[in-house]
């Protein structure tokens, strides 16, 4: 936490932190503990979920350089109007990283628009971080059904679930982060414009260009998220129909006598989206060919150098997690928090006291998961209580305390504004509270209503 929190990368701090606590409880077992489960663990993530972190990262790369992200952003605040500066800012984050859009990606492309609305309302610029987050990293992220981001995906690998998993319960969760955070934030401008406090002055990596004009219509925008938002639940009906309960090939002709063999059902939910990703950016090029074909070249190295970065760092971060899961002290922990006699509310504290360590949602859920899956589902099977309501409680217990200060996309997001932790953190973690405290309102409303 410490070396992320100074700005070192994880790729690199993450080995030599879990290392070093090998080297203090089995010194003996150093150089095996990394190469046969540190890497393993690292390079499975890596096998599983590149190609989403890839295809989404060119995705949102198509929608910035076809001018379709400035349209939504521009439609979006000229529909709400200036005096619900930070609604406008919240809802084109949640449009894009619901539409499959990186939630990096909606960072850089979201800041221009919001520091210019910022200004013509006087609202402090130390609030637009929040304001961001509360749009990209929160509903949309984990909350939402359908939801095409990682941190959804992950749990369909263990519970054998859609990403539809608790449509209710994650609509309920996500409707509660929206209107508290709302509340918060507007009622910390208020009192900012009380103080006589604006946008302020002098600060550092302020947008140059502005918003710019707008050359697509916001209805043609909308398209491709709409195509991947369909696709995708067509797909996670189309493949189990087609392919059945598994699919078997041989690798080779010549020396590979037993088939490899697939579950449907844990490849269902990563098979859709990466289906769903391609047609959308193929969507894009149909509708945009002239504008991206001149400047694809350029931007997709840049896609594909932010999606390599992103899946290294998760990885690392859940090698790291799974050395720390293998340590003495883990096991006291895990036997400690099985004794939490309620299945819900064991699940989401692991899951989000997981998260908050390693700074990773997506690394803190596969981690827990991959520990403690088993045991998750065989209680909640003798409780009578549905795998996708584990599922929506991982999720969202993901996106829970995982922002705290070491967290890689909040330290992307002030890099971006220009803004440090010492001035814009303080309302990023109330964000991360109100993530936090949904979690189990969610679990309350399951045991009070039994609504999945």
């Amino acid at each position: 936490m410490l070396a992320a929190y100074r700005g070192y990368s994880v790729i690199l701090c993450a080995p030599v932190a879990a290392m070093g606590a090998v080297l203090f409880s089995h010194p003996t077992l150093v150089p095996a503990l990394f190469n046969g489960l540190f890497m393993e663990r690292m390079v499975g993530f890596v096998k599983n979920f590149f190609p989403i972190f890839l295809l989404g990262a060119v995705f949102g790369k198509v929608i910035e350089l076809s001018g379709f992200s400035r349209s939504i952003v521009a439609t979006v605040i000229k529909f709400f109007g200036s005096r619900r500066a930070m609604l406008s800012i919240v809802l084109v984050g949640a449009l894009l990283t619901y539409g499959g859009v990186s939630l990096f990606v909606v960072v850089f492309s979201v800041y221009p628009f919001a520091a210019e609305l910022f200004k013509k309302s006087g609202i402090p610029k130390r609030l637009m971080p929040a304001t961001i987050a509360l749009g990209a990293f929160t509903f949309t992220m984990d909350s939402l059904p359908g939801t095409p981001q990682i941190q959804n995906i992950i749990p369909t690998t263990f519970f054998k679930t859609s990403v539809y998993a608790g449509p209710w319960l994650g609509t309920v969760g996500g409707v509660f982060i929206l209107v508290c955070g709302m509340v918060y934030l507007e009622r910390r401008r208020l009192v900012a414009l009380r103080c006589g406090e604006g946008y302020g002055e002098g600060h550092s990596n302020e947008p140059t260009g502005g918003a710019g004009a707008i050359s697509v219509h916001s209805g043609i925008a909308l398209i491709p998220l709409v195509v991947v938002g369909v696709m995708n639940r067509v797909f996670t009906e189309a493949i189990p129909a087609f392919y059945g309960e598994s699919v078997s090939f041989f690798a080779g002709v010549v020396g590979k006598v037993e088939p490899i063999v697939l579950q449907t059902k844990s490849v269902t939910a990563i098979w859709a989206i990466e289906g769903a990703l391609l047609l959308g950016i193929a969507t894009v090029f149909a509708l945009a060919w002239k504008r991206l074909v001149p400047s694809f070249l350029e931007g997709s190295k840049t896609a594909v150098s932010g999606a390599l970065l992103a899946t290294m760092n998760t990885a690392s971060e859940y090698g790291f997690g799974a050395i720390v899961a293998a340590l003495p002290g883990f096991l006291l922990v895990s036997e400690l928090l099985k004794s939490v006699p309620n299945v819900l509310v064991n699940e989401a504290v692991t899951v989000t006291a997981l998260a908050g360590l390693t700074g990773s949602a997506s690394a803190g859920l596969g981690i827990a998961l991959a520990s403690m899956a088993e045991h998750f589902c065989i209680a909640a099977q003798s409780a009578g209580i549905p795998l996708e309501v584990l599922h929506r409680v991982a999720s969202m217990a993901s996106g829970g305390m995982d922002t705290l200060p070491h967290n890689g996309a909040v330290i992307t997001l002030l890099a971006v504004t220009g803004l440090t932790h010492r001035e814009a953190y303080r309302d990023i973690f109330v964000i991360t509270c109100i993530k936090t405290v949904a979690v189990f309102l969610v679990i309350g409303v399951f045991y009070a209503t039994g609504i999945v």
